[in-house]
């Protein structure tokens, strides 16, 4: 079984491909998702995170995603130290996952997947791309943040530029929703054909 990594910056779409992916049958581990369920879930994650960031990263037993967002966001050395305590306990997550399941191929969608150095762990890597100005308009549209926020955010993360280095395929999103049905039912069949390989 193929394990294929897809990555890319806030607000180029991982999650809608990752959805047109699923629609085609393979089987998504959304990291983002599994990590904010792990923080709360676990106890060992939830104390080191605690003792990282202090007793306001909880609220009554619950993630306070808030207070570690303003956190993490405006500060790459707390975003690296935030990532460093979680990405363990996602990798051990994502092998029981991976365990359970019975494909040709699963995608682990993940934001930062060559940062943390999974790629590594990956068969391809899938890089999402996108103009800056259309990620601005999805993430205002999405979060309803500010335009200034969502460009600290951006820049917080490794570059398009620096990420295509260590990808396999692209999937620029651009275009239509149709378009990008397209693009995905292609690359389907090439990662078909090559789990067969």
């Amino acid at each position: 079984m193929l394990k294929i990594g897809l990555t890319g910056g806030i607000g180029t779409g991982k999650t809608t491909i990752a959805n047109i992916f699923s629609d085609l049958g393979v089987p998504i581990y959304n990291s983002d998702l599994r990590a904010k369920k792990l923080m709360t879930s676990n106890k060992n994650l939830g104390k080191s995170i605690t003792q990282s960031f202090g007793n306001e990263s909880f609220k009554d037993g619950y993630l306070n995603k808030n207070y570690l967002s303003e956190l993490v966001f405006n500060s790459k050395e707390s975003l690296y130290k935030l990532n460093s305590i979680v990405h363990p306990f996602v990798a051990e997550d994502f092998k029981s996952w991976v365990a359970d399941q019975d494909a040709k191929y699963i995608i682990k969608e993940a934001a930062i997947l060559i940062e943390s150095g999974a790629y590594k762990q990956m068969d391809k890597t899938i890089l999402v791309t996108c103009s800056l100005s259309i990620r601005i308009k999805r993430v205002l549209a999405r979060d309803r943040s500010l335009e200034g926020d969502v460009l600290k955010r951006i820049n917080n993360q490794m570059n398009e530029k620096e990420k295509i280095k260590y990808s396999d395929y692209t999937i620029e999103n651009d275009l239509s929703v149709l378009d990008l049905k397209n693009k995905v039912e292609i690359l389907h069949s090439k990662l078909l054909l090559a789990s067969k390989i």
